[in-house]
């Protein structure tokens, strides 16, 4: 039930994040945003620990700030990944767009985590 939840939390911040942002957009229907925030979940539960492994220095460097470059990557991976299987029409017009929503869908997600029955 946790798991349902996390991914209709994902598709909601998505979607959250494509309505406040000019730049990014989503085309598809519900069920695409459902599949795409599945996506979204294998990408940062199966890729994001290695890249965060592979670019611990630079995160020690910067202090942490680099984990938002990251979080930016994983996003526009997930949606060149969902493009690749004809998910969605969503595109982001340059890489600012996409950490813009990196973060509103970070922020998002956490808040309505904390909702969550353990």
């Amino acid at each position: 039930m946790k798991l349902i939840l996390r991914i209709l939390i994902n598709a909601f911040a998505i979607w959250f994040a494509a309505m406040l942002l000019d730049g990014f957009n989503f085309t598809g229907s519900f069920i695409n945003l459902l599949v795409v925030a599945i996506v979204f979940g294998l990408v940062n539960g199966l890729i994001r620990p290695i890249v965060k492994l592979l670019t611990l220095p630079l995160t020690v460097i910067t202090l942490g700030l680099f984990a938002l470059v990251i979080n930016t990557l994983m996003l526009i991976l997930t949606v060149w990944l969902s493009d690749a299987l004809s998910l969605t029409g969503g595109l982001f017009t340059n890489f600012f767009i996409a950490f813009a929503a990196a973060i509103i869908i970070s922020i998002v997600s956490t808040v309505l985590s904390w909702f969550l029955p353990d």
